[in-house]
């Protein structure tokens, strides 16, 4: 999804409509998790009840991953986004209460962080995939608007969904389904979702703003880290030359590396969370990125850059594995995958302000500089990290720790 942005920029939209062009996703979002979630706790079929989301999933996402790089017209590369992250919600959503409902609870720190790795090898592969695609095929790098390798890339990236969604279908364990949840009427969603929202359990309210800053953070580098590599570390001063694809190649690399270090940092948090609490060591974590995201401002050599790129995936891997680990814990079993949904939520709205208020931030206040924006990302980080130590763990997960 990172090589969204170089996508639309290679359709012809500027660099204030860039966030804009994300909006349709983030906001379908709001309603497809809990509304995921609340089914999917409801689901009694013989494969279990997270598993048809899986797939359907899979299959909507794969489509999406072909049809956006062959798009002709900006208004369809964003229509294949916002099915690419409809679709993403509809698989991703149960995954996380998938693993709580495999493991016990004093495991869920361990569990998570398996997941985050996997997450982590899968992101590598995917954003160094352009830059060696390009070192087989170097001629046909820049014929087309859109890079052959980048498109290349899209295409592995659908038949590796696929394959690793039917892949747990096939050969994950069937998690035991809690008693007493039949299937609902459509009437009693709205109801229930805004019972849970107002029973939220307090360590969900905290870790709620957490989530949004720190994600706020994120969103900068996926709107705007690959465009701002291209231009201000390449010089590219147009889409479609072979400076501009370059540039987006090396960004995939750097993405490739930070989410390498993901992988790698995940082997450590269980046993950083065991000496120093979840929240600690997620606000050290978030502190982390934050100083890789601000340090980019004192980069000018490509190689250079590979360097901040440890801090962001250091964050990048407690963002994906310490809220949940801390969270699960808290919630009744027979709701994980609708407190789930809602949870998620508090990464869709700071994408939603993202997209309505960092295009015209940009051009009001910081001449519309790519790369200003990626550091303001760190600031967004460092307010998450100091939320985060305002995280009260309850008794069971500290004992978990």
């Amino acid at each position: 999804m990172a090589n969204a942005s170089a996508i639309f920029e290679s359709l012809g939209a500027n660099v204030e409509q860039l966030p804009l062009l994300w909006l349709a996703a983030p906001v379908s979002g709001l309603v497809i998790q809990p509304l995921v979630g609340y089914w999917s706790d409801r689901t009694q079929l013989s494969v279990g009840r997270r598993r048809p989301y899986f797939l359907i999933g899979a299959i909507l996402s794969s489509l999406a991953l072909v049809l956006m790089p062959n798009a002709s017209a900006l208004w369809v590369a964003a229509g294949a986004l916002w099915l690419l992250d409809a679709a993403t919600n509809v698989t991703m959503t149960p995954f996380r209460s998938f693993v709580a409902d495999l493991v016990p609870e004093h495991q869920h720190t361990a569990a998570f962080s398996i997941q985050s790795i996997a997450v982590g090898l899968g992101a590598v592969v995917a954003s160094a995939l352009p830059w060696f695609i390009a070192r087989i095929l170097p001629a046909a790098a820049t014929e087309e608007a859109i890079p052959p390798p980048v498109k290349l890339a899209f295409y592995f990236g659908a038949i590796a969904f696929t394959t690793s969604v039917i892949w747990t279908i096939v050969f994950s364990s069937k998690p035991f389904l809690a008693q007493g949840m039949e299937p609902d009427t459509p009437n009693h969603f709205a109801s229930d979702v805004k019972s849970a929202i107002a029973t939220m359990p307090p360590i969900m309210r905290q870790l709620a703003w957490v989530q949004c800053f720190s994600w706020l953070g994120m969103f900068c580098v996926f709107l705007y880290f690959p465009p701002a590599v291209a231009h201000n570390i390449f010089g590219a001063t147009t889409q479609g030359t072979a400076l501009y694809a370059a540039g987006i190649e090396w960004a995939g690399l750097c993405m490739a590396l930070y989410n390498l270090v993901c992988c790698g940092m995940a082997f450590l948090l269980p046993s950083l969370t065991h000496r120093f609490s979840k929240p600690v060591t997620h606000g050290f974590c978030l502190f982390c990125g934050a100083l890789g995201l601000g340090t980019l401002g004192f980069v000018h050599d490509q190689y250079w850059l590979l360097l901040p790129m440890i801090g962001i995936g250091i964050a990048f891997s407690s963002m994906l594995s310490l809220p949940y680990a801390m969270l699960m814990s808290g919630l009744p079993s027979d709701k994980t995958c609708l407190y789930t949904g809602i949870f998620n939520c508090f990464i869709v709205i700071p994408e939603i302000v993202a997209a309505l208020g960092l295009g015209w931030f940009m051009g009001a206040f910081l001449a519309g500089d790519r790369l200003s924006v990626v550091i303001l990302g760190g600031v967004f980080m460092a307010i998450g990290a100091v939320l985060s130590l305002r995280v009260n763990q309850p008794a069971s997960t500290i004992d978990q720790a």
